[in-house]
């Protein structure tokens, strides 16, 4: 009869000592974080501050002092920048030009998508390695094939807004395809072979499963898209150019640092204007971002 060997248990404090330097490295990996944020985040509250300060305050004093008692603010900043310097006329342009650069894309894309994911077709992988392909592509090795196109002998639409959504569109669909492929790709198979023995036709496969299911990659490219197009510079600069009219917020900031070199006060509050609703659409959708990212870029 052997002998029954008893379970080999580690001691109690060693137990211990391993939990303790758990938390140890919790507590590190937290300060780190903190230290990271704040980095990130007193520039921006800074530029929030010195945005309701008056001229004088903000060029003769750190924008730090204005947090402290007696407390002096103004809105006046955003009076003259909304109104004189044609801010507002601007924001309501950046909106024409980035709501529908946003969708374009994201809709071709997601038709692709589930097109490349799950239909079979001639040189299906072919046309999709060609398509991301472009990913490597500088933008700016595009601007003037693209500017000559959009001139007086090609489609003549320099300056206007359809303009800025054709170039935006080209430019964003290489990824926002990219993305939606390999997480549509991901999708449980069963799904579709399911609705397939049911008669489903592609069309409501494509409507009623895959894009309710890909929600979560389709905001995070929006976020994407949106904040790309929201902050653009160089494309407005090349195909709306001085077309005073169709300006967006950054065309127009970038006039008003010129102009307004020493008016601290009155570019902080250009560039908090130019952030707002960016940091609104972020925080609107940030529940998806992360869970978009991570589908997106290990399926397929």
């Amino acid at each position: 009869m052997s002998a029954v060997t008893p379970p080999v248990t580690q001691p109690i404090a060693q137990r211990r000592g391993g939990l303790g330097r758990f938390r140890r490295s919790s507590w590190t990996t937290h300060l780190v974080l903190v230290a990271l944020m704040l980095l990130w985040l007193v520039p921006t509250v800074g530029l929030l501050v010195n945005s309701f300060r008056e001229r004088a305050d903000a060029n003769s004093s750190g924008w730090w002092t204005a947090i402290l008692p007696p407390y002096e603010f103004t809105l006046s900043n955003y009076e003259a920048v909304l109104g004189q310097s044609g801010l507002a006329d601007a924001f309501v342009n950046s909106l024409f030009i980035t709501i529908p650069a946003t969708i374009i894309p994201i809709a071709v894309a997601s038709f692709a998508a589930y097109a490349f994911a799950w239909m079979d077709f001639p040189f299906k992988n072919a046309l999709f390695v060609l398509v991301v392909g472009l990913l490597v592509v500088p933008l700016q090795l595009t601007l003037i094939p693209i500017l000559r196109l959009f001139g007086p002998n090609g489609l003549d639409i320099g300056g206007s807004f359809l303009a800025v959504w054709l170039a935006h569109t080209g430019y964003g669909l290489p990824f926002a395809l990219y993305l939606l492929r390999n997480y549509m790709g991901g999708l449980p198979k069963e799904v579709f072979e399911s609705a397939s023995i049911d008669g489903a036709s592609q069309a409501t496969a494509f409507f009623r499963l895959a894009l309710p299911m890909s929600v979560p990659a389709i905001a995070s490219l929006a976020i994407f898209q949106f904040l790309f197009t929201w902050n653009d510079l160089l494309v407005s600069l090349i195909y709306i150019g001085t077309n005073i009219e169709n300006q967006p917020l950054t065309l127009k900031v970038a006039n008003l640092v010129n102009s307004l070199g020493g008016n601290v006060h009155l570019l902080t509050a250009a560039a908090f204007v130019t952030m707002a609703l960016p940091l609104v659409v972020f925080f609107a959708l940030q529940r998806y971002f992360v869970r978009g990212i991570t589908g997106g870029a290990v399926k397929g």
